[in-house]
């Protein structure tokens, strides 16, 4: 006969090991998504925020359209008057901002 019969194999260890083993597996998979992906994107957040946070007048700003210009008012603590060209100025939100150029020295009381 060419063909042999095939025999099932039985497993001698029970299923234990293998869900510990799928539980550690899926333990580190988390681990590994929270330092590489999680954290790093939490700490890029805070700073944008703190950036945003501390905007004033005088600011140069790159909105998230890619307008570059100064702010020239803070209209409350939602909105500023940002200047794009001369005598060109527009109201953006504190939200839309995406970057800071150069930031100017806090004006100094006397």
């Amino acid at each position: 006969m060419l063909i042999t019969p095939a025999y099932a194999q039985t497993s001698a260890t029970g299923g234990g090991a293998d869900i510990f083993g799928t539980v550690f597996l899926f333990a580190a998979l988390i681990a590994i998504w929270y330092f590489l992906i999680i954290r790093p994107q939490q700490n890029q957040m805070k700073k944008h925020r703190e950036m945003i946070d501390n905007l004033r007048r005088g600011d140069t700003i790159v909105t998230n359209g890619g307008l570059i210009g100064k702010i020239t008012k803070v209209v409350d603590d939602q909105e500023f008057q940002v200047e794009i060209a001369d005598g060109v100025r527009v109201r953006v939100a504190r939200g839309a901002v995406a970057n800071l150029r150069s930031k100017t020295e806090p004006v100094e009381d006397k």
